[in-house]
């Protein structure tokens, strides 16, 4: 029976999510290792070389990402030409993923698209407990969940356990989005929170108000979900 966890539905719902490229392959197919050149251009690194008679040039996620998933390709008569023209769809994809994100009212930061949150989820490496308590919160929708529910959801064994681990998974996504509101933060210091969720309450004291999922993530992780319906 396959598993319905959150990491094992979006990697298998990979090929949902578009990529700037149009022309796609299923499994692409290897450069030789010895003619493979190796670059970056922002926060991709990209890596080209000569298949087929054709220069293709790929962009993933720059190390040190976890995931080292194909993000996007273009090719061209040549090695260089090939790299312009990656260079230039990515350009244009972080401009336009920059271009629809959103203020958050709650904290003051930028929340990213669902498309986003749908790429940083594939790539990051999620424990089991977070997939299962980012599943629990989805599912929640604009309720929500109390830390203690969140911690049950989850198995973890205290609310402090579950905040620590709530955290993480926004710094994460917003490590390998390269936002800055939690570039170098680390779990502790809880505010990564604000990339994932917010409080249900306005006072953000109050331990028995709801975390709520921010709704881009939430769209994400539901696409997710229908995809691996349709399989």
């Amino acid at each position: 029976m396959r598993s319905n966890s959150l990491r094992a539905r979006a990697a298998r719902g990979q090929d949902i999510f578009a990529s700037t490229q149009e022309r796609k392959k299923a499994a692409p197919e290897r450069v030789a290792a010895s003619s493979i050149k190796v670059g970056a251009h922002g926060r991709y690194q990209i890596k080209s070389g000569r298949l087929s008679g054709e220069y293709v040039a790929r962009a993933f996620p720059k190390p040190p990402a976890r995931a080292q998933g194909l993000i996007a390709e273009a090719y061209g008569a040549t090695e260089q030409a090939a790299i312009e023209a990656l260079h230039s769809a990515l350009d244009d994809r972080e401009s336009s993923r920059t271009a629809d994100r959103r203020m958050d009212a709650h904290s003051g930061g930028v929340i990213p698209s669902a498309a986003e949150y749908a790429e940083a989820i594939r790539q990051i490496e999620l424990s089991k407990p977070q997939c299962a308590l980012l599943d629990a919160l989805a599912l929640a929708k604009e309720d929500g969940l109390t830390e203690v529910r969140m911690a049950r959801a989850a198995g973890y064994k205290s609310r402090a356990s579950v905040k620590r681990s709530f955290a993480s998974v926004g710094i994460m996504i917003g490590e390998f989005l390269s936002i800055d509101q939690v570039a170098g933060m680390n779990p502790e210091d809880l505010d990564g929170i604000s990339l994932v969720g917010y409080r249900g309450s306005a006072d953000s004291e109050n331990a028995s108000a709801p975390w709520i999922l921010h709704l881009e993530l939430r769209e994400a992780l539901q696409t997710a979900w229908l995809s691996q319906l349709d399989r």
